[in-house]
């Protein structure tokens, strides 16, 4: 899976034109991936600024609303793919357009909990 990290307020801050052009090249990527045959799922997530974060402490819930000011870098968005070994990942990772405005997050989906 790849977390496309943004800084907060990058997508408030470009021009229209640079989002057009961004989102573009994103859409032209992940089409590549879906003719590749690898492509999972993907999505862009909208500001922090109308997240939530949620915590269950003692059957007590606490909901804090965004935007949170401690975070510099945001989760923009996800592309989720299947491929055959880390060197493949990497080199989609690389080719991820959003690399150039972004950092590119790499993760290996995983199990919660292997029992030991």
């Amino acid at each position: 899976m790849l977390l496309i990290m943004e800084e907060g307020g990058r997508k408030q801050s470009r021009t229209a034109e640079q989002g057009r052009r961004e989102m573009e090249r994103m859409v032209r990527f992940v089409e590549d991936l879906k003719a590749r045959g690898i492509w999972k799922a993907s999505d862009s997530l909208r500001s922090a600024s109308e997240g939530v974060r949620i915590e269950v402490r003692g059957g007590k819930r606490t909901l804090l609303d965004g935007p949170f000011t401690e975070s510099k870098e945001i989760v923009g968005g996800f592309i989720l793919f299947d491929c055959q070994g880390r060197e493949e990942a990497l080199a989609i990772a690389s080719a991820c357009p959003a690399a150039e405005w972004s950092t590119v997050e790499l993760r290996e989906i995983g199990v919660c909990y292997d029992g030991d």
